[in-house]
């Protein structure tokens, strides 16, 4: 077992205790959350295995994304565009140092700029690191970040949990590596053991108001059965996140009175992408025939029981340019299988799969394996399609392999996720124009795909609102009849935990755990 002590990174940290199994919540110093993997190294500016919820509690962006979409002060306290558009002025914050010491200043700010550009083409699916030219600190207390073009969303890509925050400058190697998790965020990082464990410690000089807890110790836990038995046995006090327990678990912890339960509003779109570039869904028929074959709301009431209300479109139309008036075909089976029959796709006589040129209607499902929730949503797609002839392969396989497949375009349909706010829809958007991604090779096939990624990078760079919402609208729009997606529902956090505990309340976002706001009454 990998055990790896960090810390003497973090002055004023004191010894590590013994770390029990029985939770520690009642004198509010330690609590025992659950995650399914490690933290990870904890890079600032790199991505998996490092997980958002420790991004977010060791590291601090310039602005942060708050409630109802307001830009709200964090290491920065003010904010000012030029007039060309090009290039913004942020006045930092006073008197911040990162865990180790090392004062937060614009040299520090400069240095994890330059650090995150030198790696430019691992972050080109965010459009904001595309635009970037540079930063420059034009005296300790104030940093400008020069753009190549005006760029909207700056401000909501500050925000993000990845890759603009910023890890202490005595941390961060001259190839862009880092000797050590440190940034300025109310925890630190105290300990990891692969497979068991991460323990975060507050950290003591924190320029903000100090967590209520000392400490957050992360189990390790794979499982959702397992993750819900700890919770019942007091091994860990709260249950956090959007899969972390299926939907019957959460129902009946919801009945049980010695727990407390919440859903949180959308945050996002849970969702099936379908392949436009390899047979048979490069056939827009078989796609909208797929629409109106897949009965959506017998999957939100029997399989998500509730905990999600049933999604028609792409993004919930709360967020900005995407209140379209778009909506999903009614589920209609015979409708589907007539659109079928007029594709020429015909079931031979004795069959139960259709035809069309001596190829059959069958395409594979592609899912993780050892995710009950894809796998149970994957069976009823299964039989929903069976009944107008079309035949469904599930293909259930290890993380690593179904993450390989989304990059290659290997999959016939294949689930993924929106990512809520603050990229919908337009970070989400810029990263369809990535071959690594899922909805980049789901949009290869489509006749306009050169377009909708032209669009989309204008979008980005629009300096006038119609404008704006006119290429929205149409990208929305096509992207809705060409039948690339199907929206199952609206992603929900869910929260379940002892009423001792008392209140948990959910982050601005997806992917913010508020660990620094639970214990304060």
């Amino acid at each position: 077992m990998l055990r790896r002590s960090l810390l003497h990174l973090a002055p004023g940290v004191a010894g590590l205790a013994m770390l029990p199994a029985p939770s520690a919540l009642a004198d509010r110093k330690r609590l025992t959350f659950s995650w399914p993997s490690n933290a990870g190294p904890l890079h600032p500016h790199l991505y998996s295995p490092n997980q958002m919820y420790a991004h977010s509690m060791l590291y601090e962006p310039l602005v942060r994304y708050g409630e109802g979409g307001q830009i709200l002060p964090a290491l920065a306290t003010a904010w000012a565009i030029e007039a060309d558009g090009r290039a913004w002025r942020f006045t930092l914050r006073r008197d911040v140092r990162f865990a180790d010491g090392t004062p937060f200043d614009a040299a520090a700010v400069v240095a994890n700029v330059d650090a995150m550009l030198g790696n430019r083409a691992r972050h080109a699916w965010l459009e904001l690191v595309n635009q970037i030219e540079g930063a420059e600190a034009l005296d300790p207390g104030t940093v400008r970040l020069r753009l190549a073009k005006p760029y909207y969303p700056t401000l909501l890509e500050l925000s993000l949990p990845r890759p603009l925050r910023f890890a202490s400058p005595a941390a961060l190697r001259p190839d862009g590596s880092l000797a050590a998790p440190i940034g300025t965020g109310p925890w630190v990082l105290a300990e990891t053991s692969r497979g068991q464990h991460d323990l975060f410690r507050r950290n003591e000089g924190y320029w903000g108001e100090q967590p209520a807890l000392r400490e957050v110790l992360v189990r390790v836990l794979g499982d959702s059965n397992a993750r819900a038995l700890a919770l019942e046995t007091g091994e860990i006090d709260l249950i956090y996140g959007t899969d972390q327990v299926d939907a019957d678990t959460f129902r009946r912890f919801t009945a049980d009175a010695r727990f407390t339960t919440a859903i949180s509003p959308p945050i996002g779109t849970r969702l099936l992408a379908l392949n436009s570039a390899r047979f048979p869904t490069d056939d827009l028929a078989v796609r909208q025939a797929i629409a109106q074959a897949v009965d959506r709301a017998a999957l939100v009431r029997h399989i998500l029981l509730d905990t999600e209300p049933a999604a028609e479109t792409l993004f919930a139309e709360t967020f900005p340019y995407v209140g379209l008036g778009l909506r999903a075909p009614a589920f209609d089976g015979a409708a589907a299988a007539a659109r079928l029959d007029a594709a020429g796709w015909r079931r031979p006589a004795g069959g139960r799969v259709r035809m069309r040129d001596g190829q059959e209607l069958a395409l594979d499902m592609c899912f993780t394996g050892t995710d009950a929730l894809q796998k149970a949503i994957s069976e009823a797609v299964q039989g929903d399609l069976s009944r107008i002839g079309i035949a469904v392969r599930l293909v259930g396989e290890d993380a690593s392999t179904y993450v390989g497949r989304q990059r290659s375009g290997d999959f016939g349909m294949i689930f993924g996720d929106t990512w809520g706010a603050p990229y919908d829809p337009h970070a989400f958007m810029s990263s369809m124009r990535a071959p690594s991604h899922a909805d980049f090779q789901a949009q290869r096939g489509l006749p306009m795909k050169a377009e909708i990624d032209r669009r989309i990078g204008a979008v980005l760079i629009s300096t006038e609102e119609a404008q704006r919402a006119a290429e929205y609208r149409w990208l929305l729009t096509t992207l809705h009849e060409q039948a690339v997606y199907f929206p199952v529902s609206f992603l929900t956090n869910k929260v379940v935990h002892r009423p001792a505990l008392g209140r948990v309340p959910f982050g601005d976002t997806r992917n913010d755990i508020p660990f620094a706001q639970i214990g304060r009454g």
